[in-house]
């Protein structure tokens, strides 16, 4: 039994969830500067980890073949037939169909219609399409990861702000960089399963260059939400992307100089530098600093 449980927890994918649910509290802060009802935030973290849940479980479906391919998922539980494909789709629409009547019961209905929406494209247009078919596919794909911030933002107003679009453009800019040195680290493993991530087809310095151009837009899609929040946040994301481009340019400059690189620490530090990012929103917008403009 435990190991059952501890197999449908990992279709999931519970880490990813973690990220996804750091960006959704900074998001519904920022849209109520420090005074969200801390129920309404525990719903919509309730019903975002649902949504995100079954598009993970729906996913792992769809890349079944391709997870029993490459090393890095050959664990996954479709892999190894430790669940049934059936019960893992049925979980995975259950799961999103609940997520959708949570959502309209304890948000608003377009927070319910935005999950249900992120669901589909993610299985189905990233998953199902972009992923097996061009090199661009977290580039697209990504804007899957990056609707948590606007779910957040309209539980709380019942509408997309323009700050809420900003946030989805930081997190659309990140996504490539993390993913692509990922993707460096494992392009053997990729290219074994036949799916074209850009270090698989493209050479490391094209891949590397792409990494700083989308660093640095992730890093001036922040600066963009200095307006909207205080010299709290504005510091921290100042600081923090200098640090970001910093090893996104050490990766590049490794690259052109012919030197082995290690692109799972730029994978890895992404993390915390969004993270950091998007704590440092939080606090500046539940403690309600001054704005700046």
């Amino acid at each position: 039994m435990r190991s059952t449980l501890l197999a449908y927890l990992s279709l999931t994918k519970p880490r990813i969830i973690e990220l996804l649910l750091v960006t959704t509290i900074p998001a519904m802060l920022l849209a109520d500067r420090g005074t969200v009802n801390p129920l309404l935030i525990f719903n919509t973290l309730i019903g975002g980890m649902l949504a995100a849940a079954g598009a993970h479980a729906l996913n792992c479906v769809v890349d079944a073949d391709i997870d029993k391919v490459m090393k890095r998922t050959a664990r996954r539980p479709l892999a190894r037939d430790a669940v049934p494909t059936r019960n893992a789709l049925v979980f995975g629409l259950v799961l999103g169909a609940v997520s959708f009547v949570w959502l309209w019961r304890f948000t608003n209905l377009m927070s319910g219609l935005l999950a249900v929406a992120t669901i589909a494209f993610y299985v189905l247009v990233y998953s199902m399409l972009l992923k097996r078919h061009t090199s661009q596919n977290v580039v697209w794909g990504g804007a899957a990861g990056c609707m948590p911030v606007v779910i957040g933002w309209s539980a709380v107003t019942g509408t997309v702000g323009w700050q809420a679009l900003v946030m989805f453009a930081v997190i659309f800019f990140w996504t490539p960089p993390h993913t692509w040195a990922l993707a460096m680290r494992y392009k053997d493993d990729y290219a074994a399963a036949g799916v074209p991530m850009l270090p698989v087809v493209a050479s490391e310095r094209v891949v590397t260059h792409r990494i700083v151009v989308y660093t640095w837009a992730t890093v001036i899609a922040t600066l963009a939400l200095v307006p909207a929040a205080g010299w709290l946040y504005a510091s921290v994301a100042f600081l923090a992307g200098v640090w970001f481009l910093a090893m996104a340019h050490q990766l590049y400059a490794g690259v052109r100089r012919g030197e082995p690189v290690k692109p799972l620490r730029l994978f890895l530090q992404s993390n915390n530098y969004l993270a950091v990012v998007f704590c440092a929103l939080a606090v500046d917008s539940a403690i309600g600093l001054p704005t700046l403009f």
